[in-house]
């Protein structure tokens, strides 16, 4: 063992007469290791609700949009779709239409944004059909060509011996409605459930001798889903990819094409690509920017707990300061001796340094240990709960990560070794003859 590391580690051990500088001292291990674990814990609660979000966000929408810009829709679409599913980094591809609408169940209303989507597509680039609860969206997948159409709405036309307001009638007339799928949420407020009929009406509107009137076609609910993102499960409605064609009257044009990239984070890269790919009059879109006002405020929420619970180790190191003046204050005789013996400044300077180095070693080490083990604890037992209905989450998720706790333990010995710099110095100025004088 180094002299200076020796001599520290002895005066950290305080004789009964100096037992209340060893108090301080046992107070400033404690601060230090309840700021680090605090900053592991409040990361690890940070870390988990972004990735939480993350993962239902990509769980619900798809990696890259590409749409037509100053367009209605783009048109030729499958043989677009097979050339660019063949692109670099590109894992799947669905076509799907997005248009505003209003849903109306009796005198309950609600805009919406309604979704038209081929299932068999939609599965490869997201998992929003997996999110349905209550029902099922089988009743999306689009019937087979051969199958014969009746006429009609939803393509039922009733016998000539059939009472339109017959029980039977009724029922085969609302199992022929187009199928949907509604939010959570919006179906809550519109008071609808699996088999509830309700109208969709297109603001576009049609053109008919009386004028421009609203195109509405009713539909049958068949499924309702639960994403866990509020602005999805209160606004979202999602069909077929045909039916919300007619509903539109856009024959055979969609919105936009969906991709699903092998990596996420080079989403930005992918989607300029297939821009260049598709042609000109072309425009795309990642779920980084959809989303960037979101991440930008947790990254933002996650720098203020950083300053914030920070302030912890920073009273810590002024307990350091406190404790290492004191010490600097009790030792001044032990110190004129060394010097007198030889001992140099600079040595003397790093004994002091050692022993606040040594305090923000061992409370960071008792800090991380236990920071790391109440993270642990919180997202194996889920310690915390939490209102589903208002977080979509019922406790709190807890994603610890090791960069995470090297930071910290680099900041804590940081604070607490600038902390060690002006007791060092007083420790170094002391005058062998000046302090021997009267003994």
């Amino acid at each position: 063992m180094r002299f200076e590391l020796f001599v520290a580690t002895r005066y950290l051990r305080a004789k009964r007469r100096q037992a209340f500088i060893g108090v301080i001292t046992g107070i400033s291990v404690a601060g230090v290791a309840a700021g680090v674990a605090s900053l592991v814990v409040a990361l690890a609660i940070n870390n988990g609700f972004r990735q939480d979000l993350q993962n239902r966000l990509l769980g619900s929408t798809s990696h890259v949009n590409l749409l037509r810009i100053q367009s209605d829709g783009i048109s030729n679409w499958r043989p677009l779709m097979d050339r660019l599913a063949k692109m670099p980094h590109v894992v799947a591809t669905a076509p799907a239409i997005y248009e505003q609408v209003l849903v109306s169940r009796g005198p309950r209303a609600r805009g919406a944004v309604l979704k038209g989507m081929i299932p068999a597509y939609e599965r490869k680039v997201s998992d929003l059909l997996d999110s349905v609860k209550i029902g099922s969206a089988d009743a999306l997948n689009e019937p087979s060509p051969e199958a014969p159409k009746a006429a009609g709405e939803g393509g039922y036309t009733p016998r000539a011996n059939e009472s339109l307001t017959s029980l039977e009638g009724i029922q085969k007339r609302v199992a022929a409605m187009p199928p949907i799928v509604l939010g959570k949420d919006m179906a809550e407020n519109l008071g609808a459930t699996v088999g509830s009929v309700v109208m969709l009406t297109s603001p576009q509107g049609e053109l008919t001798p009386f004028g421009m009137v609203p195109k509405y076609l009713r539909f049958r609910v068949v499924g309702i889903f639960n994403s866990g993102f509020y602005d999805y499960d209160s606004s979202w409605a999602f069909t077929r990819l045909s039916d919300a064609q007619r509903l539109f009257g856009l024959g055979d044009l969609i919105s936009v094409l969906e991709f699903k990239v092998d990596d996420i984070y080079k989403a930005g890269d992918v989607g300029k690509a297939l821009e260049q790919a598709a042609g000109p009059g072309f425009m795309s879109t990642s779920w980084m920017e959809q989303s960037k006002a979101l991440f930008r405020a947790l990254r933002l929420e996650r720098v203020v707990t950083f300053i914030t619970i920070g302030l912890i180790v920073f009273v810590a190191a002024l307990n350091i300061l406190i404790s290492l003046t004191m010490m600097v204050m009790e030792k001044t005789k032990d110190i004129a001796v060394l010097m007198s013996m030889g001992t140099r400044k600079s040595q003397v300077r790093r004994m002091f340094v050692a022993q606040g180095v040594l305090i923000g070693v061992i409370g960071t080490a008792i800090g991380l240990v236990l920071g790391y083990a109440i993270s642990w604890a919180g997202g194996h037992y889920h310690l915390i709960s939490l209102s589903p209905e208002v977080y979509s989450i019922d406790y709190v998720p807890f994603a610890p990560r090791g960069i995470d706790g090297a930071l910290v333990a680099l900041v804590a010995v940081g604070i607490s070794f600038i902390a060690t710099m002006y007791p060092s110095w007083s420790a170094a100025r002391i005058l062998p003859a000046e302090a021997l004088r009267y003994e």
